[in-house]
């Protein structure tokens, strides 16, 4: 009699072997070809609604997904679109932007990547981010300089695009006016018949490169007048705020442009804390609009900020990402309109 040994148990833990595009096509009853343009999202073969379905389905139950190497490979370039983490601390505004843009370029068939560059700064932060090989960088509030841009280019990198206060040769720039915040949010107290304004300027690292041109513009919007402008360091901290409050009457300031909402509805609080009246002995505005500042009382004052539509950002992305030859485009952004409330 022969015995026939047991089969070893199936260890659960051993390597599976990935499924390829092969697999999808034997199982979906397709070309591998089919399978490319299914889930490539090609639109210029004509592929019927049912076959995509039985592609996807084969692909779901087989667990596979496109290789993004190869696919950058056959295309010559790769669909990754990099985004380097900002240096400062992103609000609510800035963050709902970047939630529009990271969905408009996902409907061009880009993918978005986060980059994290702790202690990378300029041009050693690009030869960082090159090492990716992405198709596009977005660099918001960059010191991101013209070396640092031919090195991404050289990298392969299509489109290089800076948001900020000035352009950089070879990039593509959205200009931000801040300095425009700034005169705006000072000339309305000036106008309210403010003439000792104090101007916060964050203690936060990475924020200089907004509240410099902020305080830029607060000076520029009363010079040659009778008002004065005092320069407020402030740590976003509530014993901070607290310190600044206690030195308030000793300031002998009767308003403040606080920067933005965040900064001007922690600095109130200590205000009214220390028994000053809102706006009578100080009249408070911020910046951004955020829905939280008209749940105040009183309501806050504020600059009403308009960054880029995400979709319009993601489609001078693929412009530029099929015509990387042409021209930088320079387009001016960030409208800023002052909304008047019980603050001031």
């Amino acid at each position: 009699m022969v015995q026939i040994p047991n089969p070893p148990p199936c260890d659960p833990s051993a390597p599976r072997s990935v499924p390829t595009s092969a697999d999808v096509a034997r199982l979906a009853g397709v070309s591998r070809a089919t399978v490319s343009y299914v889930l490539n999202n090609t639109g210029t073969v004509r592929i019927s609604e049912p076959t995509r379905r039985r592609v996807r389905e084969a692909a779901r139950e087989l667990g596979y997904v496109p290789h993004a190497a190869a696919r950058s490979l056959r295309a010559g370039h790769s669909r990754m679109v990099l985004m380097p983490a900002p240096s400062f601390p992103a609000g609510p505004l800035y963050s709902r932007f970047l939630s529009e843009l990271q969905w408009a370029l996902g409907r061009l068939d880009y993918t978005v990547v986060q980059y994290g560059t702790v202690g990378l700064r300029g041009d050693e932060a690009a030869r960082a981010w090159a090492e990716l090989r992405p198709v596009a960088v977005l660099a918001p509030g960059s010191d991101l300089g013209p070396q640092g841009v031919e090195v991404l280019k050289r990298s392969g990198a299509r489109a290089v695009v800076t948001l900020g206060p000035e352009a950089v040769d070879g990039a593509h720039a959205l200009l931000t006016d801040q300095a425009g915040v700034g005169r705006g949010a000072t000339r309305h107290l000036y106008d309210r018949g403010r003439r000792r304004i104090g101007v916060v300027v964050p203690a936060e690292g990475g924020l200089d490169v907004f509240s410099a041109p902020r305080l830029v513009g607060a000076r520029e919007a009363v010079s040659g007048t009778d008002a004065t402008v005092t320069e407020l360091p402030l740590a976003y901290d509530e014993e901070d705020a607290a310190r600044l409050a206690a030195r308030w009457r000793p300031l002998g300031l009767d308003a403040v442009f606080a920067y933005n909402d965040e900064y001007a509805m922690l600095l109130m609080r200590a205000l009214q804390d220390d028994g000053l009246d809102i706006p009578g002995h100080a009249a408070v505005i911020g910046a951004d609009d955020l829905m939280l500042g008209r749940l105040l009382r009183p309501r806050l004052s504020t600059v009403h900020l308009e960054l880029p539509a995400g979709r319009d950002l993601a489609a001078l992305v693929d412009r530029a990402v099929h015509d990387p030859g042409a021209a930088p485009e320079r387009h001016k952004v960030l409208g800023a309109t002052v909304v008047h409330r019980e603050s001031s």
